[in-house]
């Protein structure tokens, strides 16, 4: 591990040597696309956004609109789709951030859901403290009552939220472990390393920040990228370590140097993404990370972890060159078992999707499964999802470039962008299908971050939820019929929490084995729906079994699709639900 490492870095040695301070490494050419084989034929796709519409009106704050002086006011913020009052319908968090270096603390707006694509700005009684530069956010119950909590992560110091019963209390002093100074944290993710029944928390870290020390683009020693002065970073700001925190009773212990997730020093985190990637009963972590390789720690089961980014096969391209990764996302796109990995990255590369290939390797299949073929997006929020329920998992993400400046450099770049949606063919290759995609996706254009995705209505398809830069949130809804059936699938502990890290498998009667986890965290800095979402074709009914996050099995016989089904540990099937249609 010791030589691997050495020879990656002198790769990000050489490329801090280059005059450019961008955030991308990874630069490749794009491939041509390819045409559908006889008898393939797309799905018919209409999403629009119905934010306006559903009462989603909040604008987001990310400091000045049309110039950044600094880099945390150009990655944005995150969204979290979470049910805080426990009414079986997902309500909507979006962050905020500063407005400059002496920016006042700005309010996190919180919408209640009030069922049929309406909701409502509960803000003001929400509990949520201001904050001034939110960055993450990822969702989990730390208490073990039933409720789902928050965390939000932060440039300056990260802020615990208790739920206690459809608002929230601040208890970052009383539980999370007291930070010297300010820290930089983005992507974060509850799960149970440790198998022993409670949540523990992962963050990312991407750099060591201060605005008295990091020039402004109109200083005389400014950053440039193509010839234009913009922010400086992350290069040539130092690199981060990521933190692990073992709850403790409800209250935190730092364990990053004890795990060995420490170890890894001098990276730019961005997105936890959690996942069982050996299917060896116990979660690994994922790290996303911006100009350096990015990481993957595998759980040893005894505390400890072990990175084996370069070793895997997940942490570069296939020239062996580390990128600009921001988003990621985990699903299991050949339903061959295993979850395979899918990143985003800077303009001017490709996007990345690494399969897994069984004893923790992955391969780079971004080429071969017809993936490579824009380089003019930024990308985020990223997410794998089966729009059309055919049983393949889709891949949806947005894209908008961290500098406004682009816009009249004349350099063929534009700040708002397009959005990117891939239908899988269901034989190990995509088809870009974004522009038959509705208008939300073909035609709209924004300087997105965060995004996640749940199903807002409890009709069985799910929506795409983006934040927008300095724009109204962007939530999009599916109006075309999907071709076939789908299930919703809860998964709760026997305390009622999210059974976070369990795996999910669903075989339809007609069609292949599919497997999902119960995730926080991931897409680019967000939450997303616990429940899992299943297309299954034309099968009215499908086998379902769940590996619990202790290692234990449970059967679950035959259950019909269409449904929302609530699978408590040790109880068996508590809901069976028809979709609200």
């Amino acid at each position: 591990m010791t030589t691997t490492k050495s020879a990656c870095l002198l790769l990000v040695f050489v490329s801090l040597s280059l005059p450019a301070q961008d955030m991308a490494s990874g630069n490749r050419r794009a491939q041509p696309r390819r045409p559908l084989p006889p008898g393939k034929v797309a799905p018919v796709v209409d999403f629009r956004d119905v934010a306006a519409a559903s009462g989603v009106t909040s604008v987001n704050i990310s400091a000045n609109p049309r110039k950044k002086n600094y880099i945390v006011e150009v990655t944005g913020n995150g969204v979290a789709l979470v049910d805080i009052d426990q009414d079986g319908l997902l309500d909507l968090l979006f962050l905020n951030a500063g407005e400059g270096e002496d920016s006042k603390p700005r309010a996190q707006n919180l919408y209640r859901n009030l069922g049929g694509m309406r909701f409502e700005d509960i803000t003001a009684k929400s509990g949520i403290p201001d904050l001034e530069w939110a960055q993450g956010v990822c969702a989990g119950d730390f208490d073990d009552d039933g409720r789902v909590d928050l965390l939000i992560t932060q440039w300056g110091s990260n802020t615990l939220l208790r739920n206690t019963g459809g608002a929230f209390a601040d208890e970052s002093a009383a539980r999370l472990p007291r930070v010297t100074g300010k820290r930089w944290s983005t992507g974060c993710a509850f799960f149970d390393y440790d198998r022993d029944g409670d949540l523990d928390l992962a963050i990312a870290n991407y750099v060591r920040f201060d605005p008295k020390t990091t020039a402004k683009p109109t200083d005389k020693k400014h950053c440039e990228w193509k010839s234009m002065p913009v922010v400086c970073g992350p290069r040539p700001l130092p690199g981060e370590s990521m933190t692990l925190l073992r709850n403790d009773g409800g209250k935190f212990v730092d364990v990053s140097q004890a795990s060995g997730i420490a170890g890894a020093k001098e990276y730019y985190g961005f997105t936890v993404l959690t996942g069982d990637y050996d299917n060896d009963g116990w979660t690994d972590l994922y790290v996303a990370c911006d100009s350096t390789p990015s990481l993957i720690f595998r759980n040893l089961g005894n505390g400890k972890f072990e990175e084996l980014g370069i070793a895997s096969g997940a942490a570069l391209n296939e020239d062996g060159r580390e990128q600009a990764g921001m988003g990621a996302t985990a699903g299991d796109y050949n339903n061959d078992g295993r979850l395979d990995i899918f990143k985003t990255n800077f303009t001017d590369d490709t996007v990345s999707l690494y399969r897994n290939t069984g004893n923790f390797t992955f391969t780079e299949a971004t080429v071969q499964a017809g993936l490579a073929i824009h380089t003019k997006f930024l990308g985020w929020g990223a997410a794998f999802v089966d729009v059309d329920h055919d049983g393949w998992r889709d891949l949806f993400y947005v894209n908008g470039h961290v500098y406004p400046e682009v816009d009249a450099a004349g350099i063929g770049e534009a700040y708002r962008q397009a959005r990117v949606l891939f239908w899988n063919r269901g034989d190990g290759q995509f088809h870009d299908m974004s522009a038959q995609a509705g208008p939300g996706i073909a035609v709209d254009k924004h300087a997105s971050r965060g995004l996640a995705v749940g199903d807002l209505d409890n009709d069985g398809t799910v929506e795409l939820v983006a934040v927008n830069m300095h724009e109204v949130p962007s939530v999009l809804k599916n109006h075309a019929k999907p071709l076939g059936s789908s299930m919703l699938v809860e998964a709760p502990t026997a305390s009622g929490r999210a059974a976070i890290g369990a795996r999910i498998v669903v075989t339809p009667a007609v069609g292949k084995p599919q497997t999902e986890e119960v995730r926080s965290g991931g897409f680019h800095i967000s939450q997303g729906d616990f429940r899992a979402h299943f297309g299954t074709g034309v099968a009215t009914e499908a086998s379902l079994a769940i590996v619990w996050p202790d290692g234990t099995r449970q059967e679950l016989g035959t259950v019909q699709t269409n449904r929302w089904i609530t699978v408590r540990q040790g109880k068996g099937i508590v809901r069976s639900q028809p979709f609200a249609r």
